[in-house]
């Protein structure tokens, strides 16, 4: 069993979403089906057929979620080092090309967010700076291109 690492908001926040799907969404889309099953023959029923595969997308997605957070490695950011660049690292980066600098904190899978400078560990760029120091590059191989980056300060 493979343990997935998360921080300890991104666990929060899954446990959150687990939650809601379990009291809210789930006993509203119970009641969404009886309603539509009211509504006669089911064969030709679109809102019983819309429901089903609501029931159903939730339904997987609380098991989904329920294993997450069974085999959940929460890591705590402040307790992370920062003499090498591992998860749940803030870290600055130089695209030595374009010669910008971007801050990222290196996260999980369900936690990444580009525009607020979250990527994920299994992200090209994430996976290429696991485990580099400061002054080191990384070499990522984008859609564009080769791309290289400088591992400018671990914060």
């Amino acid at each position: 069993m493979d343990q997935i690492p998360v921080t300890k908001q991104g666990f929060a926040a899954l446990k959150k979403e687990l939650e809601k799907l379990k009291t809210v969404d789930r006993p509203e889309i119970i009641k969404a089906i009886e309603v539509a099953r009211a509504h006669g023959d089911l064969s030709e029923n679109a809102e019983y057929h819309a429901a089903k595969e609501r029931q159903s997308f939730i339904e997987g997605r609380i098991g989904e979620l329920s294993y997450k957070i069974g085999n959940a490695k929460v890591i705590d950011p402040a307790t992370v080092t920062k003499d090498v660049v591992r998860f749940a690292s803030r870290v600055l980066v130089e695209n030595l090309d374009t010669e910008e600098e971007q801050e990222y904190m290196i996260v999980g899978e369900d936690e990444a967010d580009i525009k607020k400078g979250k990527i994920s560990v299994n992200s090209p760029l994430g996976s290429a700076l696991i485990g580099k120091v400061m002054g080191e590059e990384a070499i990522v191989q984008a859609p564009g291109g080769k791309r290289v980056y400088e591992v400018v300060d671990i914060l």
